[in-house]
């Protein structure tokens, strides 16, 4: 008995909790790649099935919300849009705006519309949240044609620091993820937050530069205003896109869009750290 004893013991394996980055298994991530693959392009064919105009909504929604725009704030009330056309002053925001909500909104209600598969099968949870945000990466692109048709239309050519346009677009995502994971998490606990989503969009998009210029806030706030994180990413696509003397003011890489930057970094680390926290009682709770 004393030898089968001491054989038990050599076979006893100790578990304890990771800690640090190590305990976000992001790996994990890769190791299930087709199952995002599969989840984001779900999510991109079901949004627009049964509907009469399938995919060309992700064209009218921006081209609509432009010309809304562009009646009542640059026609009407005559906001300041340098010697750029109003149109594309405000398409060029609209676009990750869009992109940014669409991301936020899927995101923050994607565990709780996916219970089922919670609750079923194991697989990393922040597989969920991260292929909604990036199946609205597909309605951005599409409606980017249209961004580009506008600038032939209007002959602005884009400048040379378009190829930023990719980091900034990571940059939106960054944002969107980071928030959606904190969101998601707490939709589990609490289902007033799905209550409370379309008033946090609509609350957001008024204290972002869509419809006016960042130049618009005085000097002295300007690095509390960059606090938004998607202060950044608009003043950023409109710099990586319009010629610097046809806006009201020169915007692009600098403070603004630096702290920007952090502020979306450190959302995102710290949302993968609570989502990861709450992990382990989705199942239960949901």
């Amino acid at each position: 008995m004393a030898a089968i004893s001491d054989k038990t013991q050599e076979n006893v394996l100790v578990l304890r909790p990771s800690r640090g980055w190590g305990s976000l298994n992001l790996f994990d991530l890769w190791i299930y790649r087709e199952l995002i693959y599969f989840l984001t392009w779900r999510d991109v064919k079901v949004r627009y099935k049964q509907t009469a105009l399938g995919a060309s909504w992700a064209i009218l929604q921006p081209v609509l919300a432009m010309v809304v725009f562009s009646v009542f704030f640059g026609g009407l009330l005559n906001v300041s849009s340098g010697d750029v056309p109003y149109p594309i002053f405000s398409y060029a925001a609209i676009l990750p705006w869009n992109l940014f909500t669409k991301s936020l909104t899927d995101a923050g209600r994607s565990l709780v519309l996916n219970r089922n598969m919670i609750t079923k099968i194991y697989f990393p949870r922040l597989v969920i949240p991260l292929s909604s945000v990036l199946a609205s990466v597909v309605d951005f692109l599409i409606a980017f044609v249209v961004l580009i048709g506008l600038m032939w239309y209007f002959d602005v050519r884009p400048t040379a620091a378009v190829w930023t346009l990719p980091l900034l677009l990571l940059l939106a995502l960054v944002t969107s993820l980071g928030v959606g994971l904190w969101l998601s998490a707490l939709n589990v606990l609490y289902r007033d937050v799905g209550y409370v989503l379309p008033f946090l969009t609509q609350i957001w998009f008024f204290i972002t530069p869509v419809v006016y210029s960042a130049t618009e806030i005085s000097d002295r706030w300007r690095l509390l205003y960059a606090l938004n994180p998607m202060t950044g990413v608009v003043e950023g696509f409109r710099w990586a896109l319009i010629p610097a003397d046809l806006l009201p003011a020169q915007t692009g890489p600098g403070p603004m869009l630096a702290v920007s930057a952090v502020i979306a970094v450190l959302t995102l680390i710290s949302g993968l750290f609570y989502f990861r926290r709450m992990e382990r009682a989705f199942a239960d709770m949901i």
